[in-house]
């Protein structure tokens, strides 16, 4: 298939990841695959200007992953970190975190 754009997963998320239940972790890198591939708001969808999430529902579980885009690199979103949501919204100090590690990001 096709793949739309390439993901680039920090440290903290991939310890994130890890630390689930292995059949979680295959399907947020099955969701993830499959976003690269189709456009799809249950996937991957945009919570501000400049954060977007993964999004992963597994049983009873809502899994995001928090990401921004490369602005000099179209083509490439960066996971900054991941959470279990427990709460309707997603919680604004989710998405500060994010923005802090994407303000680092483009400082380097």
């Amino acid at each position: 298939m096709n793949k739309n754009f390439d993901v680039l997963i920090s440290e903290e998320a991939k310890s994130f990841i890890k630390s689930l239940d292995v059949k979680i972790q295959m399907k947020i890198t099955y969701n993830i695959q499959k976003s690269r591939e189709v456009t799809d708001n249950k996937l991957l969808k945009k919570l501000t200007d400049e954060i977007w999430e993964f999004r992963t529902r597994y049983d009873a579980q809502q899994i995001r992953l928090l990401a921004f885009w490369d602005p000099g690199i179209k083509s490439l979103i960066i996971c900054t970190h991941g959470f279990v949501k427990k709460t309707q919204k997603t919680p604004s100090s989710e998405i500060k975190k994010a923005m802090e590690f994407r303000k680092r990001y483009l400082n380097k």
